[in-house]
């Protein structure tokens, strides 16, 4: 009877144990990957560079009122539990905020929400605003072995919500920090404001839509101000790169990028974009003009919508005249 219990008893602590491993090998993320085991935090230098010229995007480029320009930067470095934003999924009322108006409080409230809760912030960053369309800004942030994804936000200045960034790039490579990496951005709409074009008057999406990417097609309007339906793909409107800092780097100045000297403006080295010209649709016919019981002529006349640029197709004639027999003669 005491060898039975015994054994029974040696079941049930193994039963548990198995049931402890199980369960905490199924709270751990899929894939060896995703896993950093990397010993030491890791400080990195982000520079970002905006590439929105009207070279490589002509169409409404903003001139004024504002002009093309970047709003801050605001990211944060955290663990998989977080998401700042994430394509197909809705914008928090934060990134709304941000997208539509640049204003980072309620996004700043979300992030320290998340912190406090679920400790899946490991700290914030921001770098300043970028005054035209070319330029670039920096900063530095840290990154943890267990918080080891970059997240952030640009605002596109002028736009209705549109944005560039990142959502959640891993740092870590299995048990080392990458030295250095660059990403191509482009833009995004946030899914709150249904305006078109970089001008356009705020109008909400009711209801609210999914953030989504946007190219040279989609969305498949005319008016879209990144519509250029001869393009395969978009030109990147942005990039960002991330350079890993060396402890005798710590505290100063960016390390040295391949950028122009003497100003944050960057050399445009994106191939043109080709912009064809668009016109209106005809008018109505004028009245014939002529001599009576002779053939006179009548005018048809159209508009420039748009104005050629990098070589695309020219404007075709704006009017045209065709025979007609003058009316009303006496």
């Amino acid at each position: 009877m005491e060898n039975l219990m015994f054994v029974y008893c040696s079941c049930k602590v193994i039963w548990t144990v198995l049931v402890t491993i199980l369960g905490y090998a199924s709270s751990l993320p899929v894939g060896d990957d995703s896993i950093c085991t990397a010993e030491e935090l890791a400080k990195y230098r982000i520079i970002f560079i905006g590439k929105w010229s009207q070279t490589a995007f002509p169409k409404q480029y903003p001139l004024y009122r504002p002009p093309a320009q970047w709003s801050s930067l605001l990211g944060v470095t955290h663990s998989p539990d977080y998401s700042m934003w994430k394509k197909n999924e809705y914008a928090s009322n934060g990134v709304r905020d941000f997208a539509e108006k640049g204003e980072a409080w309620a996004l700043m409230k979300e992030i320290e929400e998340a912190g406090e809760k679920i400790q899946s912030v490991h700290g914030i960053f921001s770098a300043p605003a970028i005054t035209s369309g070319t330029g670039q800004t920096s900063t530095e942030l840290e990154v943890h072995p267990r918080h080891p994804l970059v997240s952030f936000v640009v605002r596109i200045v002028p736009s209705p919500d549109w944005f560039v960034g990142i959502d959640s790039l891993n740092l870590c490579e299995g048990d080392r920090w990458m030295d250095e990496v660059s990403v191509d951005l482009y833009p995004y709409d946030a899914g709150t404001d249904s305006g078109f074009t970089f001008s356009s008057p705020n109008f909400a999406t009711i209801p609210q839509e999914t953030v989504q990417e946007i190219t040279c097609s989609s969305p498949s309007h005319p008016a879209n101000s990144f519509y250029y339906p001869k393009l395969k793909i978009l030109p990147p409107i942005a990039q960002v790169t991330m350079v890993k800092l060396k402890k005798s780097q710590l505290g100063l100045s960016a390390p040295y990028i391949n950028l122009p000297a003497k100003s944050n403006e960057i050399i445009d080295s994106v191939s043109e974009t080709p912009l064809d010209c668009e016109v209106s649709q005809w008018s109505s016919w004028g009245l014939c003009r002529g001599v009576c019981r002779e053939t006179g002529t009548k005018i048809r006349t159209r508009f420039v919508l748009l104005q050629p640029a990098n070589n695309g197709m020219p404007c075709p004639n704006l009017d045209e005249e065709t025979p007609c027999e003058p009316e009303n003669c006496v």
